[in-house]
């Protein structure tokens, strides 16, 4: 969790002015025996008056960290359980979390639903794409049908479910007040000594327009700040989703200005081309070394969505795509 306060012994409250008096806590999930894996994944507690939510309780391994964090805050009822979406690193925990507190309804996007209701399908594709990482996040328990609940069955609720397709087809952010809880909508940050760290987030089946559309979305809806999955609470929410929007197209070009070398070197070549034309990526230098070995796995995994995504254009499409300017900061 966040450094927690002295005098209390509970995590600090980052909830922004506009939400007083209502509470808001990181919760971090570090992975054991990954190296890189801390304040990487997180689950975010809300609470005010009138409603308690966990936003994305992360993996299987990680629900014991969650359940302490939990306790520490004296958290005895939740109403919602909130998922962005659900990959294993975000919505693993979910059933099990259930048990603990059975009153909670989760909220996700519907097609999420059945692959949680009967998660085998999701299991093995976990295991298919992220191999030994999907054994080291823990199995994904089902949830009950009857668990799940649809944002018009709780109209009175100050929430709002905003569709943010992109990082994956079943992704969705939550609008509350000004504070947007944006899963991987803006890709992923990290705080290093040379400055703000950041990259787009994107497996394969990305398609631009899409991710584009989904930043296009959230930006105009305005939040102030902005809860990143990975990682943390920004203030300046407008910047961010601008350096988001901006780093997709950029990416992109680079994917294209790299596409026609061999296969075995375009993840070099594309590597090197962000360094010099992306300078939140470039600040990768700047962070821990075990924090630098993560970003490398997972680089190749948005390098690997967006190479497939280019292959499937045609020449024109490429030629209209590089001379779009970047979108302005």
């Amino acid at each position: 969790m966040t450094t927690p306060e002295p005098s209390t012994g509970l995590p600090a409250n980052l909830a922004p002015p506009s939400l007083a008096p209502a509470e808001l806590y990181c919760i971090d999930l570090d992975l054991p025996g990954r190296e890189g894996f801390r304040r990487f994944i997180s689950a975010w507690l809300y609470r005010d008056a009138q409603l308690t939510f966990v936003v994305d309780p992360g993996p299987l391994a990680t629900l014991p960290l969650l359940l302490t964090a939990l306790r520490r805050c004296q958290v005895e009822r939740l109403d919602l359980i909130l998922l962005t979406h659900i990959h294993i690193d975000h919505a693993g925990a979910t059933g099990a979390l259930l048990r603990e507190f059975p009153q909670a309804r989760v909220v996700c996007h519907a097609e999420g639903v059945r692959h949680l209701v009967a998660p085998e399908k999701l299991w093995q594709g976990s295991l298919k794409v992220l191999g030994e990482l999907a054994q080291d996040y823990g199995e994904i328990v089902p949830v009950a049908q009857t668990a799940f609940v649809a944002e018009e069955q709780w109209p009175t609720l100050p929430l709002q479910v905003v569709a943010t397709p992109g990082h994956a087809v079943h992704h969705q952010s939550y609008l509350l007040a000004d504070l947007l809880f944006a899963g991987e909508v803006a890709g992923v940050r990290s705080p290093s000594p040379a400055g703000l760290y950041m990259r787009p987030a994107t497996p394969p089946r990305f398609d631009l327009a899409i991710a584009l559309a989904s930043v296009e979305r959230v930006l105009a809806l305005q939040p102030q700040s902005l809860v990143f999955a990975h990682y943390g609470l920004v203030p300046q929410a407008q910047h961010h989703l601008r350096l988001a929007r901006r780093q997709l197209l950029l990416w992109v070009q680079g994917c294209i200005r790299t596409a026609d070398l061999a296969e075995d070197e375009q993840p070099a070549a594309f590597w090197r081309y962000l360094l010099t034309h992306d300078a939140e990526f470039a600040r990768f230098g700047g962070l821990a070394a075990d924090i630098q070995a993560r970003e490398r796995y997972f680089f190749s995994n948005s390098h690997r969505g967006m190479r497939d995504y280019v292959a499937g254009l045609n020449a024109a499409q490429r030629a209209e795509l590089l001379a779009r300017p970047l979108p302005s900061l």
